[in-house]
C-alpha cells in the first residue's frame, strides 16, 4: 500500500505510495530513526515532537511538467499553492483533484491523467501547503488544508468534482467533503482516522503521554490550528456523497482500523476495500480500475 504520513523520529516519511500502477516508478526510504540521545534521556522535547508533526520533509519537484499541462497558482487559505491542470479530452464530464501524501508532491498523481482525461475529466494536481513548490511552513493535517482544497475547487468552475487522496490527502479530502457540497465523491487511500490517534500510535517508545500532549500544544500554537479538528472520523458523519476507502491490510504505520472506523461512521454510499500489502506496495491495476469506475459514476 502506498501512502505517507508523518513519523515522529526525524520529520516526515516520504510516501512510498505514489499510488502509481504496479511496475511504475515510486517509493522512497523511510524517515531517520529517533536520535539515540533522546532515547537515553527518556523524554521527548516538545519542540522536537511539534517539529516532527508540523514540518514534513519537502520533496523537491523533480518531474517536468507533463505534456499538455498548464501551470496553475491557487490562492489557498493564506498561502499560494502551485500545481498543474490537464484538460479533459472530448466533452467535459467533471474534474478529478489529486491530493498527495505527507512529504510527497503533485508528481505522484501524474499517472491519473492517462486514466481520466480520455474519459472527459479535467485533472488538477497541486502541492499541498508546506510541500513541493507551494507556500506554507506547517502541515496541519486537514485543518487549513480542507479550505485550500475548497479554493482549488473554486478554480474548476461548476463541474462535478471527484477528489482522490493518498494518506494525508485522503484525510483532507474527507474533511473537505463534509463541508463543501461541490465535492461529488471521494476516494481516500490509507487515510488516518484522526491526528491524535495516529500520532500516538507512531510516537517513539520513550515518549510519555505528557510529552505527546506538550508537543501537540506547542504545535497548535505555532501553526494556529486545533489538532482535535484534524479528524476525518469526526467529519464522516456529515459526508453525504459516495466514499470509497482503500487500505493496505498489512499497513502497520496506519493500520486498516483507521479506515474501518471512518467507514463505520459514514452515513452515505460507501465501500471499504482492503488490499494486500502495506507501506511501499503500489496499488495493483485492478484496484485502479475500481477507482476509475467509482469516479465515473459522478455524472
Amino acid at each position: 500500500m502506498n501512502a505517507g504520513c508523518f513519523r515522529w523520529g526525524g520529520g516526515a516519511v516520504p510516501p512510498a505510495a505514489r499510488g502509481a500502477p504496479r511496475g511504475s516508478r515510486g517509493g522512497a526510504p523511510g524517515g531517520a530513526p529517533a536520535p539515540a540521545t533522546l532515547g537515553l534521556v527518556g523524554c521527548m522535547p516538545a519542540s522536537w515532537g511539534a517539529g516532527a508533526l508540523l514540518h514534513p520533509s519537502r520533496r523537491p519537484l523533480a518531474t517536468t511538467r507533463p505534456a499538455g499541462a498548464s501551470d496553475v497558482e491557487i490562492q489557498g487559505d493564506g498561502v499560494r499553492l502551485r500545481g498543474w491542470l490537464l484538460r479533459a479530452r472530448g466533452p467535459r464530464r467533471g474534474a478529478v483533484v489529486y491530493l498527495h501524501g505527507s512529504a510527497d508532491n503533485r508528481a505522484s498523481g501524474v499517472h491519473l491523467a492517462g486514466r481520466f482525461q480520455p474519459r472527459g475529466f479535467d485533472v488538477l494536481l497541486y502541492d499541498s501547503r508546506a510541500h513541493g513548490q507551494s507556500e506554507g511552513d506547517a502541515c496541519t493535517y486537514g485543518y487549513h488544508e480542507k479550505r485550500d482544497l475548497s479554493r482549488a475547487v473554486d478554480s474548476l468552475g461548476g463541474a462535478p468534482v471527484a477528489v482522490i487522496g493518498v494518506s494525508l490527502g485522503g484525510a483532507v479530502a474527507l474533511q473537505a467533503a463534509a463541508d463543501d457540497p461541490r465535492i461529488a465523491t471521494v476516494v481516500a487511500i490509507a487515510a488516518f482516522s484522526d491526528l491524535r490517534t495516529v500520532a500516538q500510535e507512531r510516537a517513539p517508545f520513550f515518549a510519555s503521554r505528557r510529552d505527546i500532549a506538550e508537543a501537540f500544544a506547542l504545535a497548535e500554537r505555532q501553526a494556529r490550528f486545533r489538532a482535535d479538528e484534524a479528524s476525518p472520523l469526526a467529519a464522516a458523519g456529515r459526508i453525504r456523497v459516495p466514499v470509497l476507502l482503500i487500505h493496505g491490510a498489512g499497513y502497520q504505520d496506519t493500520p486498516p482500523s483507521h479506515s474501518q472506523r471512518i467507514f463505520a461512521a459514514l452515513g452515505g454510499a460507501k465501500r471499504l476495500r482492503l488490499v494486500p500489502g502495506g507501506h511501499g506496495d503500489p496499488l495493483p491495476n485492478p484496484v485502479w480500475d475500481e477507482i476509475t469506475a467509482w469516479v465515473e459514476r459522478i455524472d
